[in-house]
């Protein structure tokens, strides 16, 4: 017997409903309907449900008509900002108009998020502004400071999130005076606090759901109890945020920022009191033999890489700079106790400088059973982090509490029936599993090329076989062409020889590079240009979409297996294999299984897209676990040959010509 909301989800979802009226280009789609009952059944029932819905079900809608039907309070959490952003300014306002619910919604993000008006109008008066770029753009900040509503910086025109003025006028958990801030009454992050505690549905993101769990900061503790349902869309990268941030972290950033904040705010309201200059020298010199005794001998790093605990911690000249943080950390405490009285600045400063200390000594001993450390380094910083494996525990704390529906759905959540990829670390045994196909026609559309001559990934000569099949397919298509690889030195050398090759040939296709500018204009130079070729690493593998002729071909320089030099993929495969399981099979596979269906997944993303998927890996075709991650794949045809490769290529071309 369907209950009452399943039964208004249907027919909200029917021919003549009220998303046909509101859309004239709106059509049933089966696999959409299935999705939006099983998740209409779950909330009548306060039960977990995950759910892999394809590239085209439209699980957006299927959560959401459900979620706004209901009547109920519904927590909404997304993988990034701009999904966020989209649900909050598209997609909710979009239906609550067609279901006519008069529903409240509410966006709420971490508060780097959020002008900060205190930390804005301490900056023009203090040390922190580092150039006259920075000078100009606090000038603009202020200008658009007076005219915001909601105090989000994503508001502002033209600001890039990695900008260096966003943590000089933002606040974090460290340096936020909270209820002593003289500017408490117009805090842009209570007041979306606030509307996110009256609000009917409040979208957030995951790293702000689990930043809540462990530090109780972000709102959405106070949130969650009073909620019936809540859904985490693009849920395969919930486990890697959790682990983020269910750990002890101490970076070499953390440090200079508060370096730098202690000098702003001594030379501004205690000068003369300390010596502030030489604290500031002296914090900022700590944090720099830490990151060069975690660097040892590499000159360049590019991207983050993860080193192992062991191979850092035990070596000479890494405990005396873990020693001289926490020397640095308790001056601090001694030097900021005498200034207390004077402001609250001071007090915030005095307690972060504690909880340093606390760090460098934590990291000082030795890990908890059950924990992994490790080192992530990038050019600019190290950070050290302890961390629980996977966020198993932590999800089955939340699950035990008040009595909600939990949904979880994504396009890859596993390659088995159970899709305990996902489940499994995230404690989620008991839920309910529903997995929905794509409507897409892959077989008619979708053509899959493995090249079985090819060289293997571990021979010298790979990428550059993989740099001239990618510039063959782009003179057959006219470009139209992304490349994915397994990783930045490969990303590298693949963007070189493609440049090389056009040149060579004289060739009027442009190669484009991740790195070489931000993601979001890489992406719209390449869809401006269709003579492009798209060499792009880790995040290009999902998150983006460009469908229709823009893109048609997309070749994988290798399988995606992890790394298994990296800290927590050992720690997990030797869990596994002490418990007695195949960590080849169990983990490796899976992993890899998942990585090629969001590679792959970036082919094919409307009803009438065409193209062309290359895994230039012969492993996939010869090795007995080859059928696995075949199968993980949508169904595409497969092609025998690059002649035929080239020549459906050629087709399409000729076909938009």
């Amino acid at each position: 017997m369907k209950s009452e909301l399943e039964q208004w989800v249907a027919a909200a979802f029917d021919r003549g409903g009220p998303l046909s009226r509101a859309d004239p280009g709106y059509s049933p789609r089966e696999p959409q309907l299935l999705m939006s009952q099983a998740v209409a059944r779950a909330m009548a029932r306060r039960e977990a449900l995950v759910v892999e819905a394809g590239t085209g079900v439209g699980k957006t809608f299927a959560y959401l008509v459900p979620a706004l039907l209901s009547g109920g309070r519904a927590l909404i959490s997304t993988a990034t900002k701009s999904l966020q952003d989209q649900l909050f300014l598209r997609d909710l306002p979009r239906l609550c108009e067609a279901l006519q619910t008069p529903t409240r919604i509410a966006l709420l993000k971490g508060r780097s998020s959020y002008l900060c008006l205190h930390r804005m109008k301490h900056a023009r008066h203090s040390a922190e502004l580092p150039d006259r770029r920075a000078v100009m753009l606090l000038a603009r900040v202020e200008q658009w400071a007076q005219q915001t509503v909601s105090g989000d910086l994503a508001e502002m025109e033209g600001l890039d999130e990695r900008s260096p003025i966003i943590p000089i006028v933002s606040s974090t958990r460290d340096n936020c005076l909270g209820s002593d801030c003289p500017e408490f009454r117009a805090c842009h992050v209570v007041k979306a606090r606030r509307e996110a505690m009256d609000a009917d549905v409040v979208v957030v993101n995951h790293h702000l759901f689990f930043a809540d769990m462990a530090l109780r900061d972000s709102g959405v503790a106070e949130l969650l109890p009073g909620v019936d349902v809540a859904v985490f869309d693009e849920a395969h990268q919930l486990p890697e945020a959790g682990v983020q941030f269910l750990g002890t972290l101490l970076g070499t950033a953390q440090l200079l920022d508060f370096a730098r904040d202690v000098l702003a705010q001594g030379l501004s309201e205690a000068r003369g009191l300390q010596d502030w200059q030489g604290l500031h020298a002296g914090l900022e010199r700590a944090a720099r033999e830490l990151r060069l005794v975690c660097a040892g001998s590499m000159k360049e790093v590019r991207g983050i890489l993860k080193l192992r605990w062991q191979e850092r911690a035990g070596k000479p000249g890494f405990a005396q700079a873990l020693g001289e943080v926490a020397r640095m950390a308790d001056l601090a405490v001694e030097m900021l106790a005498t200034v207390n009285e004077i402001s609250p600045d001071f007090v915030r400063l005095h307690e972060r400088a504690q909880q340093l200390a606390e760090q460098a000594r934590h990291f000082a001993q030795a890990p908890e059973a059950g924990d992994v450390r490790w080192i992530d380094l990038s050019p600019h910083q190290a950070r050290l982090v302890e961390s629980p494996l996977d966020i198993r525990d932590a999800m089955q704390e939340q699950l035990a509490g008040p009595p909600k529906a939990w949904i979880f759905t994504s396009a890859t959540l596993g390659d088995d029936e159970r899709l305990s990829w996902f489940t499994e670390p995230a404690g989620l045994d008991s839920a309910r599993v529903l997995r929905v196909g794509s409507p897409f026609d892959y077989p008619a559309h979708a053509r899959l090329y493995i090249p079985r001559g090819f060289p293997k990934p571990s021979e010298p000569d790979h990428p550059l076989e993989v740099a001239a099949m990618a510039a063959r397919c782009a003179r057959a298509l006219g470009g139209r062409t992304f490349v994915l690889t397994t990783t930045l030195r490969a990303l590298q050398s693949i963007g070189d020889a493609l440049r090389e090759e056009f040149e060579r040939g004289f060739d009027a296709i442009k190669v484009l590079v991740q790195g070489a500018a931000p993601k979001r204009l890489l992406l719209q130079q390449f869809m401006a240009d269709p003579r492009a070729v798209l060499v792009g690493s880790a995040s290009f593998w999902e998150g983006i979409d460009v469908p229709g002729d823009d893109l048609q071909c997309v070749l994988i320089d290798k399988l995606p297996f992890p790394p298994p030099s990296d800290p927590l993929v050992e720690a997990r495969v030797q869990r596994l294999e002490a418990a007695g399981r195949n960590a080849f099979a169990e983990f490796f596979i899976a992993e890899a299984a998942i990585a090629l269906k969001q590679g792959g997944g970036r082919l094919i993303r409307s009803e009438t897209d065409r193209g062309l998927l290359i895994v230039c890996d012969p492993r996939m075709a010869g090795m007995n676990y080859g059928r696995r991650l075949r199968q993980a794949l949508p169904p595409m045809t497969q092609l025998a040959s690059e002649d035929e490769a080239l020549d459906w290529l050629r087709l399409l071309a000729a076909e938009r010509a």
